[in-house]
């Protein structure tokens, strides 16, 4: 089953999964995908690109050749696309349910401090518990 991991009451959610990137794959070879509507993956995509030369994260956008998307540990995608590439971990920064979460091994689900984007995630998070998958929660806490 899914693990899903709940971050939430994020200010700033394209730093937060950004910082959250960097640390995934630096630190243990993440490969992920990111869904989210166009707008915020083309923020991510400029976030990534002005890190420190020796932080960079190699991405690319599901849509790409098909040997970038298999050598980049991180894989932009829309909101709504249902195929995929195969990677262990789905980010979700976007107000919908992502379409088949449940082939991921781990599902991150990313909401923002603003009012919209906690009800969209109170939705997802009953959709999750209303079929049974555990939720640990991450709060935020501040810039660590």
């Amino acid at each position: 089953m899914t693990e899903i991991d709940g971050h939430y009451n994020m200010p700033d959610k394209v730093s937060y999964a950004c910082r959250l990137l960097r640390k995934a794959v630096a630190a243990h070879g993440a490969r992920l995908v990111v869904m989210a509507d166009p707008a915020t993956l083309d923020a991510i995509d400029q976030s990534l690109w002005a890190l420190q030369p020796t932080e960079f994260i190699a991405h690319c956008r599901c849509d790409d050749a098909p040997h970038v998307v298999a050598r980049s540990p991180v894989v932009l995608a829309q909101t709504g696309m249902t195929s995929l590439p195969d990677r262990p971990i789905l980010v979700n920064l976007g107000a919908e349910l992502p379409a088949r979460f449940e082939r991921f091994e781990r599902l991150i689900d990313i909401v923002g401090s603003e009012d919209a984007d906690k009800q969209a995630g109170r939705a997802r998070w009953r959709h999750y518990k209303d079929r049974g998958y555990a939720i640990r929660p991450f709060p935020y806490a501040g810039a660590n």
